[in-house]
């Protein structure tokens, strides 16, 4: 039995699209000289080992307001002594300091600090 042949499709000429021409590299056009750089090795600089920035936490607290008024006073010591620090930086250099004291004084500027209740103040 001979096999049938099928008939080629024919696709209509509207649908067929022209190939395109492969892309040719641009030529220097021979007005241009053409300059090559050479490559010369320059030795680089070693640089620092990256450190990452600490993770920073957020913290609220209550304070008297007689304490929270000595944050003015440390801020503005500071600035007279050429060093104009922001309220953070006050608490935190009083945490650093109070974990280079000794126990005994450590333990004495905690007895110094009376003890408040937490939470939020109430609304007046």
């Amino acid at each position: 039995m001979p096999a049938a042949k099928q008939p080629a499709s024919r696709k209509s000429p509207a649908s067929a699209k022209p190939a395109s021409a492969p892309a040719k590299p641009a030529e220097p056009s021979s007005k241009t000289p053409l300059v090559k750089a050479k490559a010369v090795a320059m030795p680089k600089p070693d640089k620092p080992a990256k450190t990452k920035k600490p993770k920073l936490v957020r913290d609220s607290f209550t304070i008297p307001k007689t304490e929270y008024g000595m944050f003015d006073e440390l801020k503005q010591r500071a600035a007279r002594l050429a060093h104009p620090v922001k309220k953070s930086e006050v608490l935190r250099a009083g945490v650093k300091a109070l974990a280079a004291m000794p126990d005994a004084v450590f333990l004495a500027a905690l007895q110094a600090v009376p003890a408040i209740k937490t939470g939020r103040p109430a609304q007046s």
